[in-house]
């Protein structure tokens, strides 16, 4: 059995002490394979005096092992500071597609009736994200102008629609939503010809295109009787995510990875993590939810399968993400998931749970 290098980015404040809590789980003792962690610090300490080297070191490793796990990080708001390290890690492994997944959590009542999973595949870079804006005319009077130009590459559109599609197939799922192609079919319009384009290359996938304020719509008032995959543009993909997992209870409570494709649209890099942030006002107490960084493991687990093509990490990862939500169903719950466990109470019965079943 090969051992795969697993990359951790080590972060800031409760986004770090969730990733050294989550990282317990992570033996060969307790997950029946072998794992090797190289960690590099990006905290944002580190990040200054680096001048984000240390982030691009990281990229560069990433590329390398194809696998990497990273924490929660802050991003300073003041201007030509560092800026946020999940920009510089995508432009680094050349990410593409970030995938979220919502899903029932077991003893939390969804906000709606749809109890099947959704998973939104983002674009990773471009759109709002980078694009160059300004202001014209008098500062703060009323003729001033604000401007963005926004920009995507049909290369990343391909790879969106194309990945949505086999993670439906995957899912026995059905390729739901896209972007408002009827008010921009030039700019927005260009995902939807990939994901035409993808749907006749998948014919045996279900294929429902839906604008995006139709998707919003249909999210909150239909009810789905098969899993969702949702492609999106980037800034379209940030607020459905959120919005996704919060439907399921928690934006604590479901992982996300970003992947690097290759020509044939494989994944050849992919960075998982928890799509929270550092939750300064939780910081040393032991309260916020682990249970995002655990599915990110789990996720992780499941494409060091994939890169390796051993199916016993892909076995170790279904009973980590088994342990993880068979212990919210016994009630081992935070308080964000109506529970009054510690951080460390989860990850123990987590750890119970695979040592039980190994």
């Amino acid at each position: 059995m090969s051992t795969p290098t697993i990359i951790v980015c080590d972060g800031d404040e409760t986004g770090q002490e969730l990733l050294e809590e989550s990282l317990r789980v992570m033996s060969p003792e307790l997950l029946g394979v072998s794992l090797e962690l190289v960690h590099y610090d990006l905290s944002l300490e580190s990040r200054r005096s680096t001048k984000n080297e240390i982030v691009r070191e990281a990229a560069g490793a990433m590329r390398e092992t194809g696998l990497g796990l990273k924490a929660a990080t802050v991003t300073p708001p003041e201007i030509g500071g560092v800026g946020s390290p999940n920009r510089l890690l995508r432009e680094g492994i050349g990410g593409s597609v970030i995938v979220r997944t919502g899903r029932r959590i077991p003893g939390v009542a969804p906000v709606v009736a749809s109890t099947k999973p959704i998973i939104v595949i983002r674009m990773a870079v471009g759109d709002a994200y980078g694009a160059a804006e300004g202001r014209e005319g008098p500062a703060s009077e009323m003729g001033e102008v604000a401007w963005r130009t926004e920009r995507i590459e049909r290369s990343v559109c391909r790879h969106v629609a194309e990945y949505s599609f086999q993670a439906a197939e995957q899912a026995d799922g059905v390729v739901y939503g896209g972007p408002k192609w009827t008010v921009s079919p030039t700019y927005e319009g260009m995902l939807k010809e990939e994901m035409d384009a993808a749907a006749a290359r998948h014919p045996h996938v279900p294929y429902r295109p839906t604008l995006i304020d139709a998707t919003y719509a249909g999210l909150l008032t239909d009810v789905h009787e098969q899993t969702l995959v949702i492609p999106s543009l980037n800034r379209d993909g940030d607020c459905l995510s959120d919005m996704v997992l919060a439907l399921f209870g928690s934006i604590a409570g479901a992982e996300s990875v970003l992947l690097a494709l290759d020509e044939n649209l494989h994944p050849t890099v992919a960075m998982a993590e928890a799509p929270h942030g550092t939750a300064p006002s939780l910081k040393g107490k032991n309260v916020a939810n682990p249970m995002a960084m655990l599915l990110a493991q789990a996720a992780l687990l499941d494409h060091a399968g994939i890169h390796l093509g051993d199916e016993a990490f892909r076995h170790a990862a279904e009973r980590l993400r088994h342990a993880t939500l068979e212990g919210a169903t016994a009630g081992v719950r935070t308080f964000d998931l109506g529970g009054e466990c510690t951080t460390s109470e989860v990850v123990d019965d987590v750890i119970a749970r695979l040592a039980a079943s190994a």
